[in-house]
């Protein structure tokens, strides 16, 4: 009687077993802000997790039509039209990540600033790989630069600059911004293990994937050699930002010049060559990593927060990239 039990028991377990669903997973990706935006997913149902990922990469879209300086249409165009002549009402949205940026700025000691646009016009880096200024015009574009000409009305939600010439600039924010919401998307949709990514420089890990408990596997490039990798992670429900000198660059009377902006003296940073910051928002991930970048291990040393892990490559010949303590 008790052999006949065993037996049956494992049978129903057997079958228990069977019926799991077995888990789907769905890659899709979708081109916004200048960039490419992609889903990795997992879960049990095919449909449902193609309008989870149609669902996200329009919140992509979205924010493109917010965000993009390549739109002549969207909110930041209409600000950087428009917001010298007379405050611009924006949606408490933009109004809220643009307050956001201004905080980044004041706590960053003004190495992350939003209104490095005409730095990176005059360096050729707009909507180009870059080219050498004369002195002169970067001193000329300083005049335009710097968060403290961004003026906010929190009762009105308007934006004003008290400078002509300023332009808010998306490059060191709107990636991760983007990844955040495409995120809190997917949970909206019952979606529990995915990746996010944002031009592959911005990434969110959300849960794990079903065969690596310890979350999504990812590694970190060497950026003296694209055939190496410097560090590997495992992460889950956190983010990873990279900025190296390798993503956009050009080289002129024997130095590289990046796209790397120190705003606070209008030329490409120098002293690393690469930052990569883990942290639980995407959105804070990818701008903490320009100020830790530009102002180097002492400064990161002292001011990084205890939940935040910053893997930094400094240029120094036979350096190796570590962890910052």
């Amino acid at each position: 009687m008790r052999t006949a039990l065993l037996l049956l028991w494992v049978t129903c377990a057997q079958l228990a077993e069977s019926r799991e669903p077995q888990l789907v997973r769905l890659e899709r990706s979708a081109p916004a802000m200048g960039t490419t935006y992609s889903v990795d997913l997992y879960g049990a149902n095919a449909g449902s997790l193609q309008a989870a990922a149609d669902a996200a990469l329009e919140e992509a879209h979205r924010l493109d039509r917010m965000l993009s300086d390549y739109r002549a249409d969207s909110e930041l165009s209409q600000v950087n039209q428009n917001a010298y002549r007379r405050p611009v009402k924006v949606s408490r949205e933009f109004f809220d990540l643009l307050s956001a940026c201004l905080a980044y700025s004041r706590n960053s000691e003004g190495s992350f600033d939003v209104t490095v646009g005409a730095l990176m016009r005059v360096w050729g880096f707009y909507k180009g790989s870059g080219h050498l200024p004369h002195r002169a015009e970067v001193a000329a574009a300083l005049e335009h630069v710097g968060y403290r000409h961004v003026i906010l009305n929190s009762f009105s939600s308007t934006v004003r600059f008290d400078t002509d010439g300023v332009a808010l600039d998306p490059g060191g924010v709107g990636k991760g911004y983007a990844v955040d919401k495409m995120v809190a998307v997917l949970k909206e949709n019952g979606i529990t293990s995915a990746l996010v990514s944002g031009g592959g420089s911005s990434i969110y890990a959300l849960g794990a994937p079903p065969d690596e408990p310890r979350g999504w596997y990812v590694g970190i490039r060497d950026p003296k050699d694209g055939n190496r990798k410097v560090a590997e992670v495992y992460l889950r429900d956190q983010s990873l930002s990279t900025s190296g000198n390798y993503g956009k660059f050009f080289r002129a009377e024997g130095k590289l010049y990046s796209h790397i902006m120190d705003p606070r003296n209008g030329f490409p940073a120098q002293g690393v060559v690469a930052v990569s910051v883990i942290a639980p928002r995407t959105l804070d991930s990818e701008v903490w990593a320009k100020p830790y970048y530009i102002l180097g291990r002492p400064w990161t040393e002292i001011h990084k927060p205890k939940e935040f892990r910053v893997l930094m490559c400094e240029n120094k010949v036979g350096d190796e990239c570590a962890w910052v303590q």
